[in-house]
């Protein structure tokens, strides 16, 4: 089939499988990072690294990534997390990042961790089922590695499974976007590409 342009005003339709872009999704953090690709995820490690340091080596690390890639989905903020340590750096981290794609030429979209959520377990919040009090955010993290794990048959183990798993939803959120959705998903879990923030201009790669 003929590559087309993708509107970016909605969503793409769910399509019949055939051969995917490279999406690269992107869960940054100063730490540990999440990457994922086809069938995998992996860790972006910056150890004692500090300041500006930290962030070139995590633009360098991230490149060796997506350098190739048709698309990348990059987890965006969280407004609401009460910790204001390191939102500084965590913006810069973020930007820096962005500036790289947009230097390269690689498209890409930013997606907010409430619809990274809502992509993977069909809502933001969550009760335990038993006592109906709200789940911390580990648990609804734990929640996206396990649909993780039953939808996409990839599981995410160890220290930053969490992150790996948020990378790989952020993968299949773009990658549905596009027109190259990797498994079916209801209603309830496909509103989550409403609100992202995807590319103003058409996007050569998707359908």
């Amino acid at each position: 089939m003929a590559e087309t342009l993708f509107d970016p005003e909605r969503p793409a339709a769910t399509v019949a499988a055939g051969p995917r872009p490279t999406v690269i999704g992107l869960d940054i953090a100063l730490v540990l990072s999440g990457v994922a690709g086809t069938g995998w995820t992996d860790l972006i490690r910056t150890g004692d690294l500090r300041a500006e340091e930290r962030l070139v080596y995590l633009v360098e690390q991230a490149a060796s990534f997506y350098r190739r890639a048709d698309f990348v989905a990059i987890e965006g903020p969280s407004y609401g997390s009460a910790l204001q340590n390191g939102h500084d750096e965590m913006a810069a981290a973020r930007w820096a990042i962005r500036c790289d794609l947009w230097r390269r030429g690689i498209p890409f979209a930013i997606v907010p961790p409430d619809s990274r959520t809502i992509y993977a377990t069909g809502k933001a919040r969550h009760k335990d089922p038993d006592t109906g009090r709200k789940l911390t955010a580990t648990q609804v993290k734990a929640l996206v590695r396990d649909a993780v794990r039953d939808r996409y048959k990839v599981a995410c183990e160890g220290r930053g499974r969490y992150d790996q798993a948020d990378a790989y939803v952020l993968r299949a959120m773009g990658l549905h976007w596009l027109g190259y959705p990797l498994a079916e998903v209801p209603p309830s879990h496909a509103r989550a590409l409403e609100g992202v923030q995807w590319p103003t201009e058409p996007v050569a790669v998707a359908r």
